[in-house]
């Protein structure tokens, strides 16, 4: 069973991206943003995407539409969906995202956005096969 108090999970990581659990089906990701800092322009062709915001203010950006989201919040990306996410704040963004199917590799931990994107172009961020 994996089962955490997920915002005290969040709350412990300082890592752009930790990977906490992956399952054949969903994956739990840990995201730290820094003020100013995004997750990146992106589209998942095959994964839906639940984002949880457990500390901060981001500024949404999902299939052209923008909002304000922040603790308590939860945004549902779809797969396809072109979507964005900026800490709008003046302290740190924490969240959880919640991939279907998983995402990345398995105990993934990305100390900076700098070194998710190398991992991504140099191949070494793949989800397992199912």
């Amino acid at each position: 069973m994996f089962a955490v108090t997920i915002s005290d999970e969040a709350a412990a990581r300082e890592n752009f991206r930790t990977v906490l659990h992956t399952a054949s089906h969903t994956q739990v990701v840990v995201m730290t943003l820094q003020p100013g800092e995004d997750i990146g322009a992106e589209v998942h062709l095959d994964n839906d995407q639940v984002l949880l915001f457990t500390e901060g203010t981001a500024c949404a950006e999902v299939a052209g539409e923008t909002r304000e989201v922040g603790v308590g919040d939860l945004v549902v990306v779809p797969a396809g969906t072109e979507h964005n996410f900026t800490n709008s704040g003046p302290g740190v963004l924490r969240l959880v995202t919640i991939y279907a199917p998983p995402d990345h590799a398995p105990d993934t931990v990305h100390r900076t956005k700098a070194d998710a994107e190398e991992a991504e172009v140099k191949g070494q961020d793949e989800p397992p096969s199912s």
